[in-house]
């Protein structure tokens, strides 16, 4: 799984019965876009770091261009 700031990830409810949730990544801990992830979640406009299971699908939400969204500057191009 690979995933870029703004992307969304959305975790499908592990019961029936229950919704699924869904949040924006804000902050990535690898370079290549693996995780864990900074997620602000939808429901609760919190901030926690995340480990993506089998239920977690990512939408890759891209620019009106056509392009995925620029990626902030890492500590080594800074």
């Amino acid at each position: 799984m690979k995933a870029h700031i703004g992307d969304q990830l959305v975790v499908a409810s592990p019961s029936t019965g229950t919704t699924r949730r869904d949040g924006e990544v804000v902050g990535l801990h690898h370079e290549d876009g693996t995780p864990p992830y900074d997620v602000r979640w939808s429901d609760t406009d919190q901030i926690s770091l995340f480990f993506p299971g089998p239920d977690t699908r990512v939408r890759h939400l891209h620019c009106a261009s056509g392009n995925a969204p620029p990626r902030p500057a890492t500590a080594k191009e800074v």
